[in-house]
């Protein structure tokens, strides 16, 4: 099924303006994909494509450059010289995958320390990549971030609230939004055989912690959603010029279940292979209710800090268990 995970041009958002008529439809085909796929491709998204492969390049240069040079970067679970926890390189040793993991790049090692949160680090990135590079990145964070705040400030429009207040779950430099690099190297085994249809898997099945995903797969492919009715798994197609979107366990939490976060996988490939997901995820100390999107202003019981909510979600991947 070719067309099981809608295409939505998003042109119409991106000018940031939700009150006319096409906005409008556009924010009700988001819906409809949340709730009925949990993941959609993003068309006319603002982002460059030229800008997109020279963040791609810049991936394939590091995880292509010598073990000493990305070890620099490791925390210090592989790195005792270093301070941190979560932020940096991890080796394909850890799930069959080598990973980089950055915050929001406008951390310093000055204003890392006036934040309460273990995930909230500085990571010298130039102990492995130059200047250009850096600043390459730190822009393309900034735009994935704008980007998906404006996804988000969509569904906020559908519950008949003032979109401005996404300032309340997201504040740079709170938020614990991070831009991933997952480098798939040549693996010579599955790091897991489903247990539903016996599929020999590079990555394992699970969900993710944030509001969104943004990611952009490269053209070797791989990535699958599973239909949450029938349990089918169906391929995510590759399409250069979109970005691929998913709901995340935090916009669960926050709709009080209206969108469900899905299971996805990536299938077993014996050649190498990288994507680059954008998790977007509240402000450390942002308090997660039922009722932020709903219209009742009541909270209840279950309210939970953003991130002891995300350390509870992250204990099921290996790479997190430092």
């Amino acid at each position: 099924m070719k067309n099981y995970i809608p295409t939505i041009d998003v042109s119409s958002i991106i000018k940031n303006n939700f009150d006319n008529a096409k906005s409008f439809k556009v924010i009700k085909e988001i819906e409809k994909a949340c709730i009925e796929v949990g993941f959609f491709q993003i068309t006319h998204h603002g982002i460059p494509l030229n800008v997109i492969k020279n963040v791609c390049a810049i991936g394939e240069k590091f995880f292509n450059s010598p073990k000493e040079n990305k070890i620099k970067l490791a925390p210090r679970k592989w790195n005792n010289k270093n301070k941190n926890i979560y932020r940096g390189y991890f080796p394909n040793s850890v799930n069959g995958k080598e990973g980089l993991d950055l915050g929001d790049l406008k951390i310093t090692s000055k204003n890392s320390k006036k934040y309460k949160s273990q995930y909230i680090e500085y990571l010298n990135l130039n102990k492995s990549l130059d200047k250009l590079s850096i600043k390459s990145l730190s822009n393309y964070f900034d735009e994935m971030f704008c980007l998906s705040e404006i996804l988000f400030r969509g569904i906020i429009k559908l519950y008949k609230k003032d979109e401005n207040i996404s300032k309340q779950a997201f504040s740079r430099i709170k938020t614990l939004s991070t831009l991933r690099f997952n480098y798939y190297p040549n693996q010579t085994k599955p790091v897991e055989i489903s247990k539903q249809d016996g599929v020999a898997l590079g990555c394992e099945t699970h969900v993710d912690s944030g509001i969104f995903t943004v990611l952009y797969q490269d053209k070797k492919g791989g990535l699958q959603v599973q239909n949450k009715k029938n349990k089918k798994w169906y391929d995510v197609p590759f399409n250069k010029s979109a970005l691929i979107v998913n709901t995340g366990l935090a916009l669960e939490y926050l709709s009080n279940g209206k969108f469900k976060a899905t299971n996805h996988r990536v299938l077993w490939n014996k050649t190498k292979r990288m994507s680059v997901p954008f998790f977007f995820e509240p402000s450390y100390d942002f308090r997660m209710s039922h009722s932020f999107l709903n219209t009742c202003s009541k909270s209840d019981n279950k309210d939970i800090i953003f991130e002891k909510f995300l350390n509870q979600s992250l204990k099921k991947f290996i790479e997190y268990q430092r």
